[in-house]
């Protein structure tokens, strides 16, 4: 699976989670794909942390309004009924615990649920942002990221990176597989097709724990 086809694949995963009145808050980079593929019936409001709720898909191309950006700096459309605040506003929303999920992008996942996400020492990253709001202040936390980086599993026993967030991580979404953080370790729920357990174990360096009723994952 190339990179693009792999991004749209748990894109479109992490859509089928959300539930009918959830408001979601969608990281930079590969999260804010997952507002492309949310299901007809379901009705979420997408909550951006520069200043807004009410955000839609990407615009199409030639349509952009210049004026309307994600915290990522990418345009995005506005659904009818959107509302516009300032940053202090937006962040008493996420603090204040009525975001219910976030999605994000990340370096590093363990077993135990910690985070890295913000920080490569020596490195240029695009830094915190609101991360760490975000993964103590939402009620679920979503991790959408490739499986792998340069051949080396994100998916680790612990983080070798600056943590973001101790045990905050409720769901792993990968181009391989669906993995939840439980109290007795990380759970292996889905599968994607045409891989084996035995392929993703060996792309993972967490231990994995195999759901008795394995399922592979549907778009």
């Amino acid at each position: 699976m190339n990179p693009k086809n792999a991004k749209e694949f748990i894109a479109r995963r992490i859509a089928k989670e959300l539930k009918d009145g959830d408001v979601v808050n969608l990281g930079i980079g590969l999260p804010t794909m997952v507002a492309n593929y949310l299901p007809e019936d379901i009705n979420v409001t997408f909550q951006s942390e520069n200043g807004f709720v009410g955000l839609g898909s990407a615009p199409e191309e030639g349509k952009e309004d210049k004026d309307i950006v994600n915290a990522g700096a990418q345009y995005v459309t506005i659904n009818s009924g959107a509302a516009f605040f300032d940053s202090s506003t937006s962040f008493g929303i996420i603090r204040g615990g009525h975001v219910d999920v976030t999605v994000l992008g990340s370096l590093e996942v363990d077993e135990k649920g910690n985070l890295a996400n913000y920080m490569i020492p020596g490195k240029m990253v695009p830094g915190m942002g609101g991360a760490m709001d975000l993964v103590s202040g939402a009620k679920k936390v979503i991790i959408a990221m490739m499986h792998t980086a340069k051949g080396e599993t994100k998916i680790l026993k612990e983080c070798r990176l600056p943590l973001t967030a101790v045990g905050k991580v409720n769901l792993i979404v990968t181009e391989m597989g669906v993995m939840e953080v439980t109290p007795e370790g990380l759970l292996l729920r889905e599968i994607a097709p045409d891989l084996t357990v035995e392929e993703v174990i060996n792309a993972t360096e967490a231990n994995l724990i195999i759901a008795e009723k394995l399922k592979i994952i549907d778009i």
